[in-house]
C-alpha cells in the first residue's frame, strides 16, 4: 500500500450544513463539525450539488421554494498551531512521502517497543506516538522466548523470558573503559539501554502470574527447571532447594501451559416460562459461574452457542434462571453444555503483613466453582517462604484467583470476592470455611538404629491430638500407634472418677504413651495392644487441633519430643 503526502501544509475544505432539523425555518442552520467520513444516523452530513434542500436553508429564500445548495458554509482547516483571515500566503512546503508496502502487523515476542512521553508540566501527551523515524525497539536473545513479564526498578528494568532473566538500564547506557571491565566511566541518555543476564539458566517459564516483590527481592517460579526463585541483591537465588526440592520437582511437573477445556451438563427445563434470553437449568447447579460458554442443541438449525451473562435461583435451590446473551431458540434435547477454556497456574504474592512470599500451584482437573474450590479439590497446594528462616514455613487450606497486599494489609481474591486476611482471630479459617491446623514432622534419631518408640511429649497449648504415628515401611509391613486425643477431648470420667485417654499434664508438658495399633507379621506372635510403642528406623507424625478446645484459637506447638530404646529385634 503506498500512502503519497503531497506537503506538510495541506488544507482541507468542507462544506457541512446541519440536516438534523432541516424542515425548521426559524433553525439556525450553522456550519458545525462535519462527524465521520461515512455519515452516520444523527450526525450532519456533507452536502452535495445533487442534493435538495428545503428554501429555508438558503439565506433570504422563500421557504415555499426549493434549490440546489452548492456553495455554503466552508469550513478551512491547516496543519498549524493557528491561523487567520488576510494572513501572508502561505507557499509549498517541503514533499512529504511514506511508502508502506506491507499494511500487517508483527509480533516480536522478544523485543521491547516504547513510545513517546508524557510531559505533566506542559501537557504533552505522546504515549500514543510510536516514531517509525527513530530507533524505538530494543531486543532480547530470541533463543530464551517469549518475554513474559517486566518489572522496573528504581533505573532498572528486569525483564523476565521463558528461559532467561536479563537487567535493562532505563534512561541510560553505561560506557566501560576501553577494557571493558570494572566500573562505568560515564552514561548516555537512552530510553532502554544495554540488555545484561543473570548469571543462571533460569526464566519465568509462561507462567508471569507466579511473579512478586517486596522491597529489593523478587520472587518467580521457572516450571520448566522445577524451581521457585529469588531474584535480589545478591543474584538469583533456587529458594525451592531450602527443603523443598522434591515437592517442586513433582508438583510443577503436573502442570500444564496450555489451555484445555472443561465442560458439564445441565438438565434444561422445558416447561419453565422465561424472559426471551433465559433458560432455566435444574441439574449441576452448584458449577454455573458467569462468563461460560453454553451449547444449546436446536430443534431445526445448527446449535446455539451463548455466553452466560447472569443467574438467580428458586427458593428450595431446585433450579436456575441462567441469563445468556442471546435468544436460546427452540432446544432439543434435554442436556445443555456448558464450557469454559482455563490454564493451570501458579500465583504468587507477597504477604506484606506476614512478610511471606506466597505461591499457589493450581490444576484444574474438576469443574468447580471458585467459592467451593478450596472444598471439593485436592488439586493445589499453597504455600508460603519465610525469607528471615530461609525456608517454607507453612501450606495453607485455600486457593486464590489473585494476592495482593495493600499498605499493611494482605488480601486475596477468589472469584469476583475479595477477602481480608488476618482480620479476625479465628485461625485457620479462610473464605468462611474453618479447618484444623495441622503438622507432620519425622523422628528420626540415630537413624541406622532399630528403635521402638514408647512416648510422644510436647510443648505448647493443649488442643493437640495425633492423627497417626507410623514407622517405617518394610516392605508391606509397618508398624502404627493409635491415635491420641487431646487433653480436653480425652478426658471421660467412671464412676464419679475423671480419666483420660489422651494426653495428660504435667509441669504444663504433654504426655503420652504410644499404643501399638499393628497387624501381625510372619513369625511374629506377640503384637499389636500387647506390644510397648511401636518399632521402625524412624516414625513420621502427623498432629493436629481438636475440633473443641477453644475453635479457631491461638494453639502453640513449641516442640514435640519421644523416649525410645534400642529394640531387642
Amino acid at each position: 500500500m503506498a500512502i503519497d503526502i503531497k506537503y506538510f501544509n495541506s488544507f482541507v475544505l468542507k462544506k457541512t450544513v446541519n440536516l438534523q432539523d432541516v424542515t425548521n425555518t426559524q433553525a439556525n442552520h450553522k456550519a458545525v463539525f462535519t462527524g465521520l467520513p461515512w455519515n452516520p444516523s444523527g450526525y450532519p452530513a456533507f452536502i452535495t450539488s445533487s442534493q435538495v434542500l428545503p428554501n429555508g436553508l438558503k439565506g433570504r429564500a422563500k421557504h415555499t421554494d426549493t434549490i440546489t445548495e452548492n456553495a455554503r458554509n466552508w469550513i478551512i482547516e491547516e496543519a498549524r498551531i493557528r491561523g487567520g483571515y488576510n494572513n501572508t500566503d502561505v507557499g509549498y512546503s517541503p514533499r512529504a512521502y511514506l511508502r508502506e508496502d506491507v499494511n500487517e502487523g508483527e509480533v516480536k515476542e522478544n523485543a521491547l517497543i516504547y513510545s513517546g512521553i508524557y510531559n505533566s508540566l506542559t501537557g504533552l501527551n505522546e504515549t500514543n506516538v510510536f516514531s517509525v523515524g527513530e530507533q524505538i525497539t530494543k531486543a532480547t536473545d530470541p533463543i530464551n522466548g517469549s518475554i513474559q513479564k517486566l518489572h522496573a526498578l528504581d533505573t532498572n528494568l528486569a525483564i523476565f523470558q521463558e528461559n532467561k532473566v536479563s537487567n535493562a538500564l532505563i534512561d541510560k547506557d553505561a560506557i566501560y573503559s576501553a577494557e571493558g571491565v570494572g566500573t562505568p566511566v560515564s552514561s548516555t541518555k537512552l530510553v532502554i539501554g544495554q540488555i545484561t543476564p543473570y548469571v543462571g539458566e533460569y526464566g519465568i517459564s509462561k507462567n508471569p502470574e507466579s511473579f512478586a516483590y517486596f522491597g529489593y527481592r523478587r520472587y518467580f517460579a521457572d516450571k520448566y527447571r522445577n524451581a521457585i526463585m529469588r531474584l535480589s541483591r545478591d543474584g538469583m537465588t533456587e529458594i525451592s532447594q531450602y527443603g523443598m526440592r522434591d515437592f517442586f520437582r513433582d508438583k510443577l511437573g503436573e502442570i500444564t501451559d496450555d489451555f484445555f477445556n472443561l465442560s458439564f451438563t445441565s438438565t434444561y427445563n422445558s416447561s419453565a416460562t422465561s424472559p426471551n434470553n433465559v433458560v432455566r437449568i435444574n441439574s449441576n447447579l452448584d458449577k454455573l459461574e458467569k462468563g461460560l460458554q453454553v451449547i444449546i442443541p436446536q430443534t431445526t438449525g445448527p446449535d446455539i452457542v451463548a455466553l452466560v451473562l447472569g443467574f438467580f435461583g428458586s427458593t428450595n435451590g431446585s433450579f436456575l434462571d441462567v441469563f445468556i446473551d442471546k435468544s436460546p431458540g427452540s432446544p432439543n434435547g434435554s442436556n445443555l453444555t456448558f464450557n469454559k477454556f482455563v490454564k493451570e497456574k501458579v500465583i504468587g504474592g507477597f504477604d506484606n503483613y506476614n512478610d511471606n512470599y506466597v505461591l499457589s500451584l493450581q490444576k484444574e482437573s474438576n469443574f468447580t466453582t471458585p467459592t467451593t474450590a478450596q472444598n471439593t479439590t485436592t488439586d493445589f497446594y499453597t504455600l508460603s517462604f519465610d525469607d528471615s528462616v530461609n525456608g517454607w514455613t507453612s501450606f495453607y487450606t485455600y486457593k486464590p484467583s489473585f494476592i495482593f497486599s495493600l499498605k499493611n494489609n494482605n488480601l486475596t481474591t477468589i472469584g469476583s470476592e475479595m477477602y481480608l486476611h488476618y482480620s479476625n482471630e479465628s485461625r485457620n479459617e479462610f473464605y468462611g470455611v474453618s479447618n484444623n491446623s495441622n503438622i507432620t514432622f519425622v523422628f528420626n534419631a540415630n537413624p541406622s538404629i532399630v528403635k521402638n518408640f514408647k512416648t510422644i511429649n510436647y510443648e505448647g497449648d493443649s488442643g493437640w491430638e495425633v492423627n497417626f504415628l507410623e514407622s517405617d515401611r518394610q516392605g508391606n509391613y509397618f508398624d502404627q500407634a493409635k491415635q491420641i486425643k487431646s487433653y480436653d477431648e480425652g478426658l471421660y470420667t467412671e464412676n464419679g472418677i475423671p480419666y483420660r485417654v489422651g494426653f495428660i499434664r504435667k509441669e504444663n508438658k504433654y504426655f503420652a504413651n504410644l499404643v501399638n495399633n499393628s497387624g501381625a507379621r510372619p513369625d511374629e506372635v506377640v503384637f499389636g495392644s500387647a506390644t510397648t510403642g511401636i518399632k521402625g528406623y524412624l516414625a513420621t507424625v502427623k498432629v493436629s487441633t481438636d475440633a473443641t478446645t477453644d475453635p479457631g484459637g491461638s494453639k502453640e506447638l513449641f516442640a514435640v519430643s519421644t523416649e525410645f530404646v534400642v529394640s531387642s529385634r
